[in-house]
């Protein structure tokens, strides 16, 4: 399946994977004793509508784009004759590609001040490692003291679909971490934050409220890549080394509106 995903264009992380195995799947129980060429547009819309009902489009252009490249692959390999009908005006109308969402990000001094005033040690410790590392939460929520290394911690098994990542982390919460898994005798391959993901999120929301907003986990994702593409920090590093996405479109969505405050804070640094 990975050596499928590869050659028809898509780049073979895990979730691909299970998408093309799922498409795949469902194309051949309904054509399987068929000809590619004697199915019409209508039955392949008709495919497509009911591979995605009740979905998101996100994940509906996700199945449109694997069926698209097996056809695709199909053209170029052996059937030059055929059409895509996935190429149909209509087709690529329902099934375009969502808009990207801007999210309102939370300025660094309100978060500078959650993080002051969390005063448990365990859950100020979750909220640096998000808001300063970058880290999605339950990477947090799956760190052990073996992860931590000199100057760095180690993701094992990460979204992406490598076999490991790094991440970089301020120096002061490095030594924090350290001495929090000393001060609580935490096994070399125990998890540091043996919580569950329910309560991690309910920690974030009610740290939020301390200063009156609506904070999610991945909020605090967001800050750390906002926060160091404005400071100056190159896209290339937000993207790889902070987010560490894939391609940098992804880092780019990630990167929210600038409001009327901060707007005016950056032209008065500049002219002021």
């Amino acid at each position: 399946m990975i050596s499928i995903c590869s050659t028809i264009g898509l780049t073979p992380k895990k979730n691909t994977i299970k998408t093309c195995e799922f498409v795949l799947s469902k194309f051949s129980t309904r054509f399987g004793k068929r000809d590619l060429a004697s199915i019409s547009q209508e039955e392949v819309l008709d495919f497509l509508l009911s591979l995605t009902k009740n979905n998101k489009q996100a994940t509906k252009r996700n199945r449109y784009s694997v069926l698209s490249s097996i056809y695709n692959f199909s053209i170029s390999t052996g059937l030059p004759a055929l059409t895509n009908p996935c190429n149909t005006t209509v087709i690529r109308k329902i099934f375009k590609r969502p808009q990207a969402i801007q999210w309102d990000i939370v300025d660094k001094e309100i978060v500078d001040e959650i993080i002051f005033r969390t005063t448990n040690i365990r859950n100020r410790l979750m909220m640096e490692l998000m808001a300063r590392g970058g880290m999605r939460i339950g990477e947090v929520l799956n760190l052990t003291p073996f992860n931590i290394q000199k100057n760095s911690l180690t993701i094992q098994n990460p979204k992406s679909g490598r076999a490991k990542e790094t991440v970089y982390v301020p120096r002061k919460t490095l030594v924090r971490l350290n001495e929090y898994v000393k001060a609580n005798d935490i096994g070399r391959n125990d998890r540091i934050f043996p919580i569950s993901y329910v309560a991690a999120w309910s920690m974030v929301r009610k740290a939020g409220r301390l200063v009156d907003i609506e904070l999610k986990p991945h909020d605090l994702r967001r800050h750390a890549a906002t926060y160091a593409s404005r400071s100056g920090t190159p896209l290339e590093i937000v993207s790889k080394v902070i987010l560490r996405h894939a391609d940098l479109t992804t880092t780019q969505r990630y990167l929210g509106k600038v409001n009327d405050t901060e707007a005016i804070r950056w032209i008065e640094t500049l002219y002021g």
